[in-house]
């Protein structure tokens, strides 16, 4: 039977919320004072506590961080009769689990001490990702992470053409990582101790990439009032990386073309031709086959180019390297927001799985910083990620879909699975629902054979939203209204 702690001064809320609380399947202590409450902590180890802001002897937000000292794993609500934006962002900002104000509605409070109680269990339970590694004892964040055949097959070439100075292309759509794979061939390149340069065809406009690449004379173009050094004489014996080169304007192919023949150039302006020693690196996830033929970018450079190509494959083509990077992405985050979150559980792991990752790891990146953010607890679970992902998860279709989630959580131990198999069929169940009767609470609470206040309280675990908008006798919406029982999935 789960525990709850609840530290207020005034009896009357005491008595009203564990008359309340104890009325279900909860053991409830109480305490009218910090000092008291803190003793009940280390001496009962409770699962969740519900602590006033205001106390006789300390305030609660300080009697919070102690409680984290004792048991930092340890759900708090805070609640208080005097909100202010001030308090709210506090208790938050020093890790609450939720916030509440008086009077307290008793429906919001269990359904919120439902959700503490779960991620309780989730805090002791092994992480389906594995448990991150500390900040400190972490590897580069820059380093490239994956262990499927194909990213196998970028590690060999990038072994293979790293050490022969020769141009590069990285092949891959946005977000796969090609600088990683610029910088990795870079640095275990015989010109590693050179600098290296990296720009972006694409941010710069056509008129100053050239002047940004080659350089300028005194008096090339108006407000060239002295001479200036392009990339390729900063790189000097270096390293050149060309990020989007397909954007690259026609008068720039030219110059590259030469550059990449004679390693020689003419600044913009200027009739000296520059001898200069650099290689060249570049990537696009533009078709340079396609742009050939439209007549947008050179044959011959290319040819030039194309020699030695990498590439890189999607995410969602990436079978088995969800769960590696993020363990990556949160121990990055971690030490990024100083932050100790362990990892996901097996529900969230299913969700990140399922995506499809059009923006493909740089997306996985975000949505894992995100998490991060939104993490109280220690665990990320599917409440904690980005709607988008959420809403995008496909459960379970079929039974088959199920068998494999039960393998899964049965192969991490999980010691939480029916809550986190029957979390998964209830989001199935209720969007179908809800969607079959357009979103209305009431005529899917009588379809399921639930109240609607149930029904209110599964949304709400579930992470599914209210959707302002009615649905008139005649099937006609009307977007301006608003209706509490006009709901539907994010």
């Amino acid at each position: 039977m789960p525990k709850v702690l609840i530290i207020d001064d005034e009896p009357g809320i005491l008595y009203s919320l564990k008359s309340a609380l104890e009325r279900g399947d909860t053991a409830v202590a109480t305490a009218a004072t910090a000092k008291q409450g803190l003793a009940t902590v280390a001496r009962e180890r409770p699962d969740a506590v519900i602590l006033d802001v205001r106390l006789p002897d300390m305030s609660g937000l300080d009697a919070f961080l102690l409680i984290r000292e004792t048991d930092p794993r340890l759900p708090v609500i805070v609640i208080t009769a005097h909100g202010s934006t001030e308090t709210a962002i506090e208790a938050t900002k020093r890790g609450a689990f939720e916030y509440l104000l008086k009077p307290i509605d008793l429906h919001q409070l269990d359904e919120v001490l439902g959700r503490a109680f779960e991620m309780r269990l989730a805090q002791v339970a092994p992480t389906a990702s594995g448990d991150a590694p500390p900040p400190e004892d972490s590897a580069d964040t820059e380093q490239i992470v994956g262990q499927c055949p194909a990213m196998l097959d970028v590690y060999k070439a990038i072994g293979r053409i790293a050490p022969q100075d020769v141009p590069v292309l990285i092949l891959g759509e946005s977000g796969t990582g090609k600088e990683l794979v610029a910088r990795a061939l870079y640095l275990h390149s015989p010109r590693s101790d050179k600098p290296f340069v990296a720009i972006n065809c694409a941010a710069i406009p056509d008129a100053l990439l050239e002047s940004e690449l080659f350089g300028h004379e005194k008096g090339a173009f108006t407000g060239a009032d002295r001479r200036r050094v392009g990339k390729f004489e900063q790189a000097q014996g270096g390293t050149v990386f060309l990020d989007e080169i397909g954007d690259m304007p026609p008068a720039a192919q030219a110059k590259m073309l030469r550059l990449l023949q004679d390693q020689r150039f003419e600044r913009v302006g200027g009739n000296e031709s520059v001898q200069t020693d650099v290689r060249v690196i570049a990537a696009t996830n533009r078709d340079l086959s396609a742009l050939v033929r439209d007549s947008k970018f050179r044959e011959d450079l290319l040819y030039r180019l194309n020699s030695f190509t990498v590439t890189l494959p999607p995410l969602r083509d990436r079978t088995g390297d969800i769960e590696p990077l993020v363990s990556h992405f949160v121990t990055a985050a971690n030490r990024k927001l100083k932050k100790n979150v362990r990892g996901v559980d097996a529900a969230a792991l299913a969700v990140l799985e399922s995506h499809r990752w059009p923006g493909n790891v740089r997306e996985l990146q975000n949505a894992m910083r995100y998490a991060v953010v939104q993490a109280v607890g220690e665990v990320i679970t599917p409440d904690c990620l980005p709607a988008s992902l959420r809403g995008a998860a496909a459960p379970p279709g079929d039974a088959l879909e199920l068998t494999a989630l039960i393998t899964s959580l049965l192969r991490v131990g999980a010691t939480d699975i029916y809550r986190q198999v029957t979390h998964t069929v209830d989001r199935a169940l209720l969007t179908a629902v809800l969607e079959h009767v357009h979103g209305n609470q009431k005529q899917a609470a009588d379809r399921l054979g639930i109240s609607r206040t149930t029904l209110r309280a599964k949304l709400q675990t579930l992470g599914l939203g209210v959707e302002k908008h009615v649905r008139s006798v005649d099937g006609s919406e009307d977007p301006g209204g608003v209706s509490p029982d006009s709901v539907a999935t994010e």
